[in-house]
């Protein structure tokens, strides 16, 4: 696969980034949020989100993230602020939450495990849903979860490290440990109605547990319709009319781009091609798309978490579901360099991955600039 401009389904990305000051310590945005349309404050105080509207092209979509990139990263330099592209701030710092009703019904329900969720910062995907073809799409996405391989950006949290894709260990198997149908990812779908069936399920879960931990009911159903209560990684929005993918980690924004291409041109595919589910491999060719059986895709995804593109498991299968997988430079594998992590390392990479993130972003302007 290759970025080109494509006028099909719409796709949207937004991108959350960690907010330092000029010695790499987590600052909270501030003026940054004034910038451009779409950059918003996350729960946490340290994060920034920047998010598209849903382009009918790569080639707009790339000039939309990237403009408001440009115009927040010259404030930040007024400001001597950066936006770092790691899913973890490496070391366990003390994260603030924005005071919010919903946060607090979280902390309730996960309990001290919700800290983990505070230290993750992520890129969620969204692609248009075709009529006829949603149940295939959100089948497609699953078995294509375990590409979160392809863009790992921390191994470390709290100092150590836990995964080639911390974040996703600390979101899957942490964080919603006690409630796992909320954050794990769930298998694969035969019709829409199956899908409203386990939001609801999961709905009233949610709404179970959080009265279970002292929470007044209204409360909890005021501020979590079934939608806004799973965290699960492949999600039919009806909110946005869209599949989403949460699964890929905060990343350089050329890396960004190039995923949601990639992802969005598989997609496309199902317009032209059948899509069966049969055996462990998986694979795509001209005629039609074999996802694998659920059970092989988890352990696909178990791997990409653990060891990320060291995993030769992983490489071939992304490769045989047409991913060009040496396209992609994670930054895990550059990063990963030992079991533990200072304070003032993580200050350091922090403060490189500003600069890279910068650079990407002038080599992607100029680039824009020359088509």
């Amino acid at each position: 696969m290759s970025t080109h401009d494509r006028t099909t389904a719409r796709q949207s990305v937004e991108v959350e980034y960690w907010v330092i000051d000029g010695d790499g310590r987590l600052v909270e945005p501030g003026a940054l949020v004034e910038e451009a349309s779409g950059v918003e404050r996350e729960f946490v105080e340290p994060l920034l989100e920047i998010k598209t509207t849903p382009c009918r092209s790569t080639t707009a979509l790339r000039e939309e993230l990237f403009d408001r990139l440009v115009r927040v990263l010259e404030r930040a330099e007024e400001l001597d602020k950066g936006l770092v592209p790691l899913a973890t701030p490496l070391v366990g710092e003390e994260i603030e939450e924005l005071p919010s009703d919903r946060t607090k019904v979280q902390n309730e329900v996960v309990g001290e495990a919700f800290e983990y969720v505070r230290h993750c910062a992520g890129t969620h995907i969204h692609v248009e849903q075709r009529p006829g073809r949603v149940v295939d799409q959100f089948n497609t996405l699953v078995a294509l979860d375990p590409a979160l391989a392809l863009v790992n950006s921390s191994p470390y949290f709290d100092g150590r490290r836990l995964a080639a894709g911390a974040r996703s260990m600390l979101y899957r198997r942490m964080a919603y440990e006690d409630l796992p149908h909320q954050g794990w990812l769930w298998s694969y779908i035969d019709d829409t109605d199956e899908w409203t069936r386990r939001l609801e399920r999961r709905h009233e879960e949610f709404v179970r547990a959080a009265v279970e931990a002292g929470v007044d009911r209204q409360t909890v159903e005021a501020g979590f319709d079934e939608e806004s209560a799973v965290w699960t990684p492949v999600q039919l929005r009806d909110q946005f009319d869209t599949v989403e993918w949460r699964s890929p980690d905060a990343t350089l924004p050329s890396h960004v781009v190039r995923l949601a291409d990639d992802l969005t041109d598989l997609i496309d595919r199902l317009d032209r091609v059948d899509v069966r589910i049969d055996g462990d491999e998986g694979g795509v060719t001209d005629d039609e798309i074999v996802l694998p059986e659920f059970d092989a895709v988890v352990g696909y995804v178990d791997a990409a978490i653990e060891d990320g593109l060291e995993s030769g498991t992983v490489r071939s299968y992304l490769d045989r579901l047409g991913f060009d997988v040496g396209a992609y430079d994670p930054i895990s594998p550059a990063i990963d360099g030992s079991e533990e992590l200072s304070p003032d390392a993580a200050r350091e990479l922090r403060l490189d991955y500003a600069d890279r993130l910068k650079r990407d972003v002038r080599r992607q302007v100029r680039s824009i600039q020359g088509d």
